[in-house]
């Protein structure tokens, strides 16, 4: 009898004493997210996606309600990331080389003020513009929705490889797909400085710039 009541004893006592500490941190590090050090990594960002450092103070990747989900927030962003990429591009393109054939009307080097030009002179492109939006939009909605209940397409996914970047090395196409996440993620910030200060300033990206530069010369 007593021999089971020391053993109870031993048992309750080993119940309560701490686990050994360096286990204990190494659970602790695995949870904290690699961008936010001081947070804890987000449950669905396991670093699977190109571009995932576990990066979500607001929690938008747990969301799981109204037809948004993880899919759906990766498929969006990297659709801005490539309309940023293209929109930077066409506002330094413009505004260094000129208008496109046919937009001669639009002459402004902010980008911002020569759409306006254009919506003057020449309303029906906007309106082109416009409707092609509208088909993309569809076209890549029905894919993106059919991927996500099928599962078989990875969101931003449409095929479109001409060139063959993807194709043959698989650390190449991880590196080249990680590439397009940050350079899109810089675009969109690129892109929105641009449309900010244009509406503020009225002058071109460059032409900022050039005048930031002279104006703080030493």
């Amino acid at each position: 009898m007593m021999k089971l009541s020391l053993a109870l004893l031993a048992g309750s006592a080993a119940a309560f004493a701490p686990a050994p500490a360096a286990r204990s941190s190494v659970a602790l590090n695995a949870e904290k997210s690699a961008a936010l050090p001081f947070l804890n990594r987000p449950p669905l960002l396991d670093g699977s996606m190109a571009g995932d450092v576990g990066f979500d103070p607001l929690g938008l990747s747990n969301i799981d309600d109204v037809g948004i989900d993880l899919y759906w927030l990766r498929e969006a962003e990297l659709k801005h990331c490539r309309v940023a990429m293209l929109a930077v591009t066409g506002f330094l393109q413009v505004e260094l080389f000129g208008p496109a054939p046919g937009c001669e009307a639009a002459t402004a080097k902010c980008q911002t003020d020569a759409f306006w030009q254009l919506w003057n002179s020449h309303p029906q492109y906007v309106a082109a513009a416009l409707v092609m939006i509208t088909f993309i939009e569809a076209v890549s909605g029905i894919a993106a929705t059919s991927g996500r209940e099928s599962g078989d397409r990875a969101p931003g996914d449409f095929g479109l490889d001409p060139l063959g970047y993807m194709k043959g090395d698989p650390e190449k196409a991880e590196r080249l797909r990680a590439q397009e996440v940050a350079n899109g993620r810089l675009a969109m910030w690129a892109a929105s400085g641009l449309i900010a200060q244009g509406c503020s300033n009225h002058m071109g990206g460059v032409e900022a710039l050039t005048s930031s530069l002279n104006d703080n010369m030493f």
